[in-house]
């Protein structure tokens, strides 16, 4: 009698219980069961890993830029909580990007596609007209990580 744990088979398993089914996956894969893996449903997992991990650095610098437009825009509105939340987000953004080297060499993409929607996020929080806001972003890479970076 083998010391291996059970695997249950995989049905439905994967729509039914993501845990259970991921645990089920990882004992096979473990045992070198490779005939047994749910290889379609591993592959799109593992794909969407790489997505979430981009969907957290974009959503960072969606947060960072519009918070610096309303900065810059606003700042007789400026506070302590929207600082915190600029730095906060560097330091997650850092975070990120330092476990994801591959997106962080080359953030130009990420910056765009987040930049249209922290524009339209800053016309929503500010009652600005969106035309207030340049169309592209007006901040580096460089100043969007910058901890000490707050424009003027």
């Amino acid at each position: 009698m083998s010391n291996a744990p059970r695997i249950e088979p995989a049905d439905d398993l994967y729509e039914k219980d993501g845990y259970a089914w991921s645990k089920r996956e990882a004992g096979l894969l473990r045992q070198r069961r490779l005939g047994e893996i749910d290889l379609e449903n591993v592959i799109e997992e593992i794909a969407s890993v790489g997505r979430s991990e981009r969907r957290a650095i974009v959503s960072s610098y969606r947060l960072i830029a519009m918070h610096l437009l309303k900065w810059q825009h606003q700042p007789e509105w400026r506070s302590r909580s929207w600082r915190n939340t600029i730095n906060r987000e560097r330091g997650t953004l850092e975070i990120d990007e330092a476990r994801n080297p591959s997106l962080a060499a080359h953030p130009e993409e990420q910056i765009d596609e987040a930049y249209r929607a922290a524009r339209k996020d800053a016309a929503d929080e500010t009652d600005l007209p969106l035309a207030t806001f340049p169309e592209n972003c007006p901040y580096t890479a460089e100043q969007l990580r910058n901890r000490d970076f707050l424009p003027e």
